[in-house]
């Protein structure tokens, strides 16, 4: 059974991704799920972005409620039918309520976290930090070109491989798989002038990337508008 589950607007989107060996990532996902490469490598991503008029679709978002900041850190995965989507290692938020419905409906590694996000002329820097951890903390600060020029990505590039993902996939307590569909349009995007990054979220799940290694890949979009459904899978 599918339903729709709400809609949302992500703005100011980093997308840092490191190549982490396929083996590594394979040994920190569960059963049932393998990770799904580029070049032979797999992927870790960090994104911070916000999220603005989140509602459910039968109801208008609420001011204070309806937007919050979120830093997800992931991976690409397929399942044994060949279907590749996103695997959530975390997601941090600020807002505590969509921390609570995020874990109880959607199955999703979500934590409370002291998020900021800053813009000013030329860029935006991004912070945050876990709440009752030590590890969990990040930040990023992002330069843009004065004028930067947005693209969307080309199929078969590793824009496309890193950006444009339409499936998730949380599991159930007892084993089973959620499968949530993300519909937007494709991302606009621009490769930063520069970004620097210190973080230990991928500490925190056992991935052993330094906290100062810079990412191997890095890209900017202003952000879409989205709808949500989902369905169970056994």
């Amino acid at each position: 059974m599918t339903k729709t589950s709400g809609y949302q607007t992500w703005t100011d989107l980093l997308f840092a991704h490191w190549r982490v060996s396929a083996n590594t990532l394979q040994t920190l996902l569960p059963d049932g799920l393998s990770v799904e490469t580029f070049d032979g490598d797999g992927w870790l991503g960090m994104v911070p972005f916000a999220m603005d008029k989140v509602r459910p679709w039968w109801f208008p978002g609420v001011p204070g409620i309806s937007w919050f900041l979120e830093t997800n850190l992931r991976t690409y995965v397929t399942l044994p039918d060949g279907r590749s989507g996103v695997w959530f290692f975390s997601l941090d938020a600020t807002k505590r309520l969509a921390v609570q419905i995020a874990r109880r409906f959607w199955y999703l590694p979500y934590f409370d976290a002291d998020l900021s996000l800053n813009r000013d002329t030329s860029g935006i820097s991004y912070r945050g930090q876990r709440l009752g951890q030590q590890d969990g903390r990040y930040q990023a600060d992002m330069k843009l070109q004065s004028n930067p020029q947005f693209s969307v990505a080309e199929p078969g590039t590793l824009e496309y491989f890193l950006l444009e993902r339409y499936v998730l996939f949380a599991r159930r307590p007892d084993g089973r798989y959620f499968l949530g569909n993300v519909h937007h349009s494709p991302y606009t995007f621009c490769t930063p002038q520069r970004v620097t990054v210190h973080q230990t979220l991928a500490s925190a799940i056992g991935c052993p990337i330094d906290p100062d290694r810079q990412p191997d890949h890095v890209a900017f979009s202003p952000g879409v508008d989205v709808s949500v459904d989902s369905v169970m899978l056994v």
